[in-house]
């Protein structure tokens, strides 16, 4: 018997992707034993790639220079999103995060003056969750959203503080803490609050950065404490991290990292 709901990754598959990725990040023409550098695959593997995709047209090859470079034949599957409104994009992959994990999730809008702003929110089917209201406005510090975003700015630890200090917490974390957590959030890109910023409630988030390294939308799993084990709450993170970092390069335009 096959369990239908297990999704197997095809290794082929993925190793294209990440050739893609990679050559789409460079924005240049480039030979393909540095491309099996970047990617870490294998010479022979990654000819044999770039022979595929070049003769499906997905990426061009000049036969003098020996380097290859994105094609116009991506085009073909980026028609259908161009002149898509972003939020639609949006939707379909954080409702499949809820559906998957069974929560709920808040998609928060970051403003000039440092507050966050609901904007929409997606609840996996019949489950117990709470009830945050459209266009419902926070502090920017609040909550796990708060934590990410004084790690993405770099905020030093004295402004911080003060952004710390504007928030309304029904049961207030130390400052150590908080900052403590901030700078875990530096490295991994999420953050949680457990019951803080609301008594019962779990909630992880991260953040999607604009093309500047500026902070343009807020992402949080809300649940009723007690819903989600450990696990299950660093799983979400993760969707949720995977989820901002898709946000970040496809919309906002940002470079991909190193």
């Amino acid at each position: 018997m096959v369990d239908e709901g297990v999704q197997k990754a095809v290794p082929a598959v993925q190793n294209a992707i990440s050739i893609l990725r990679q050559l789409a990040a460079q924005g240049r023409s480039i030979g393909a034993t540095q491309i099996a550098r970047e990617t870490g695959l294998n010479v022979s593997s990654t000819f044999n790639i770039l022979r595929t995709l070049t003769n499906e047209g997905l990426l061009s090859f000049d036969p003098e220079a020996k380097t290859y470079r994105i094609g116009m034949g991506l085009m073909e599957f980026a028609i259908p999103l161009l002149g898509a409104n972003p939020a639609d994009l949006i939707r379909s992959t954080l409702t499949a995060i809820a559906k998957d994990h069974q929560v709920m999730i808040a998609l928060w809008q970051i403003t000039e003056n440092q507050r966050i702003v609901l904007t929409d929110r997606f609840t996996a089917p019949r489950i117990v969750h709470a009830v945050l209201a459209r266009d419902s406005r926070l502090p920017v510090f609040a909550g796990a959203i708060g934590r990410c975003y004084a790690a993405a700015t770099g905020l030093d630890k004295s402004a911080t503080k003060k952004g710390f200090d504007t928030v309304i917490w029904q049961d207030p974390p130390s400052f150590e803490s908080y900052w403590a957590d901030v700078l875990t959030a530096r490295e991994t890109g999420t953050a949680s609050d457990r019951g803080q910023l609301f008594r019962g409630l779990d909630i992880v988030a991260t953040l999607a950065l604009d093309g500047e390294g500026v902070p343009r939308l807020g992402m949080s799993s809300i649940t009723i404490a007690g819903q989600q084990t450990e696990e299950s709450l660093s799983a979400v993170a993760s969707a949720l991290r995977g989820a901002a970092e898709q946000i970040e390069r496809c919309i906002f335009c940002r470079p991909t990292p190193g």
